[in-house]
C-alpha cells in the first residue's frame, strides 16, 4: 500500500514536544525523559497510534515509546496524543521516535525496557528479506539486549505465514514461548484486556483470525 505523503510532516514531527531528537544521547537514561522511575514499554511500528494511545491512557504508571519510520504515519500518532494535552485527561506518558528499527540498540541501553509490542508488522514476504521481519531471530537478539530480566515481547498479526515463521524463530533465540493463540478474539484468556490497533479492527471485521504470542527472556 502506497503511503500518502503529508506535506510538512517531518517538520511538524521535529517540532513536537512528544518527539525525541537525537535519541541515542539518552541511551541508558530514558527515565530522565519521563522524569520518573516507571517501567518503559516500547511499540515498534506504532502506526497511527491508536494502540499506544489507548494503552497509555489505561496504564498511567507505565512510560511508552512509540517507534515509527514513516513520517506520514507517525504524524497521525503524534496528533492523537497532542489533542489530549490541553484536556482534563492529558496523556503525558508517551514519547515518539522516527527511527529505523534496526538501530534500536543504539537508542536503548541494556535492560532498559520491560516490554516490546509488535503489532501487524510488515511481513517482508520475500525469503531474502527475512532478516528485516521484526520477529526474526536477528531482531530477537536486539530485543534480548534492551529488555530487562524477565522482559517480554508481545506479537500480533493476521498473517499466518509470518506468525508460523515467528514461532520457528523463537527456537533459535534466548526467549521462551509463554502464551500463544491462532485466534485471539476467540481465546478468552489471551483476549482479556486486549487493546486493538486500527489494523486489528479492520482485519477482524473481515473475519480474519488474529494470531498472538507472548515470549519472555529465558
Amino acid at each position: 500500500m502506497r503511503l500518502r505523503n503529508i506535506p510538512g510532516s517531518r517538520e511538524k514531527i521535529a517540532d513536537s514536544r512528544l518527539t525525541i531528537d537525537h535519541p541515542e544521547q539518552y541511551k541508558g537514561r530514558w527515565r530522565e525523559i519521563f522524569g520518573n522511575d516507571h517501567p518503559i514499554h516500547i511499540e515498534i511500528g506504532c502506526g497511527k497510534g491508536q494502540f499506544i494511545r489507548d494503552l497509555a491512557q489505561k496504564n498511567p504508571g507505565i512510560n511508552y515509546v512509540g517507534i515509527e519510520k514513516f513520517s506520514s504515519v507517525l504524524i497521525r500518532a503524534i496528533d492523537k496524543i497532542e489533542e489530549t494535552l490541553d484536556t482534563d485527561t492529558p496523556i503525558t506518558n508517551v514519547r515518539f521516535l522516527r527511527l529505523e528499527a534496526e538501530t534500536i540498540t543504539d537508542v536503548f541501553g541494556k535492560g532498559e525496557a520491560e516490554r516490546i509490542y509488535l503489532n501487524f508488522s510488515d511481513p517482508w514476504p520475500k525469503a531474502r528479506h527475512a532478516k528485516r521481519r521484526l520477529p526474526s531471530k536477528e531482531f530477537l537478539q536486539r530485543y534480548h539486549i534492551l529488555l530487562a530480566e524477565d522482559g517480554s515481547v508481545e506479537f500480533k498479526t493476521d498473517n499466518r505465514e509470518l506468525f508460523d515463521f515467528a514461532l520457528e524463530e523463537i527456537k533459535e533465540s534466548d526467549f521462551r514461548l509463554e502464551a500463544c493463540t491462532f485466534d485471539l478474539h476467540h481465546d478468552e484468556k489471551m483476549n482479556q484486556g486486549n487493546i486493538m490497533t486500527e489494523y486489528e479492527e479492520r482485519f477482524s471485521a473481515k473475519g480474519n483470525p488474529i494470531c498472538k504470542y507472548v515470549i519472555r527472556k529465558k
